[in-house]
């Protein structure tokens, strides 16, 4: 999976945005917490679930499991702005 070209990644104040350009499914902005910019970051490439959730899991200290499903929460909504190559 990777982010789909027609989201622009922005940084102002330590504040990370995902802005669409060029695309009409979505209209607007999205502003991310730490974790989510982590997780838009490693988006930037073609990347899987596992390889995600491996990456947050060594820089948090948390259970697997929850990592993953904060992980798939963020997955989810950027699916539903179809931000996402699949």
């Amino acid at each position: 999976m990777k982010l789909k070209y027609d989201f622009l990644i922005q940084t102002i104040d330590d504040t990370v945005f995902l802005v669409p350009v060029g695309t009409e499914s979505f209209s607007g902005m999205i502003r991310s917490n730490n974790t989510a910019a982590l997780i838009i970051e490693k988006l930037k490439q073609e990347t899987s679930f596992d390889a995600i959730v491996d990456d947050i899991c060594a820089k948090y200290n948390a259970p697997r499991n929850i990592i993953a499903e904060d992980i798939e929460k963020v997955l989810n909504a950027l699916r539903k702005i179809d931000a996402l190559d699949e």
